[in-house]
């Protein structure tokens, strides 16, 4: 993912007022925060102060700055990157992979994948590839995309039968982000699924009998059963490697017996 373009030639001052007026946080609230004063905090916005690396990345870590905007700001502030970007690839993060590949395969036979931060599938389990089965092949030529997945009128949109209320939940889980990382390649996804067309709701496609679900469900037809999950992501606590700060990881959470028992009868 990458930065605005804008924000590499900016001081550090200006960027960091951004994130501050973004948290909704006052000068005040900041400096007591990071154990410093409205006056510094004022100074280093305004370019009369130049903070230290210890102060911008405690600053960076009060406004709950992600990892590569931290080396943003860092950047800015005229010293070296902090946090490093392995490829996921790199023989370094092999234990990483490995702890992944073991969490989802032990999920199954429940859907569950990892995403990046443009949602680019990076592994999933036996229960997502039963799930995509029969979508075209065109969308499940590398890299993978989740979002295009999800909502392109050739990829699993049709199946889904609450596809309004489910493209929703996407679309505003992608504003959040866009809001939080300002990545242009997120925004550019985001305006193309967002363009893909969505048909008129059929009435056929709402439950007989209501179900208490204890949160969106994502309802997904396959192979003429209706199945039901409840979605949850899980990231890394206090990551330091930016690869790993953006990974995302999906389950996909039964939501009713019949879907408990039918993933139970197709994979052993």
């Amino acid at each position: 993912m990458t930065t605005h373009p804008s924000t590499t030639d900016q001081g550090v001052g200006p960027l960091l007022r951004a994130w501050r007026e973004r948290r909704r946080v006052s000068q005040l609230e900041l400096a007591l925060r990071a154990e410093s004063s409205a006056r510094h905090i004022s100074f280093v916005e305004t370019g009369r102060s130049r903070p230290s690396e210890e102060m911008v990345l405690r600053l960076a870590e009060h406004l709950d700055v992600p990892v590569r905007e931290r080396n943003a700001l860092l950047l800015a502030a005229g010293y070296a990157p902090r946090y490093p970007e392995t490829p996921l690839d790199d023989p370094a993060l092999g234990a990483l992979r490995q702890g992944i590949e073991r969490l989802i395969g032990g999920y199954e036979p429940y859907p569950a994948l990892v995403v990046d931060a443009l949602y680019n599938v990076v592994a999933a389990n036996r229960g997502i590839m039963t799930l995509i089965d029969g979508v075209c092949e065109t969308l499940l030529e590398p890299p993978l995309n989740a979002m295009r997945l999800a909502l392109h009128p050739r990829g699993l949109a049709p199946r889904i039968r609450n596809l309004r209320a489910w493209r929703g939940h996407l679309l505003e889980q992608m504003e959040r982000q866009i809001a939080l990382h300002r990545s242009e390649p997120l925004r550019a996804l985001y305006e193309e699924v967002a363009a893909y067309p969505v048909p008129d709701a059929d009435p056929a496609d709402e439950p007989a009998e209501p179900v208490p679900y204890f949160a969106l469900p994502l309802r997904i037809e396959h192979e003429g059963r209706t199945l039901s999950f409840i979605s949850s992501i899980s990231t890394f606590n206090t990551p330091m490697d930016v690869t790993v700060a953006e990974l995302a990881i999906e389950t996909l959470l039964p939501a009713d017996p019949a879907t408990v028992k039918y993933l139970q009868s197709l994979l052993p």
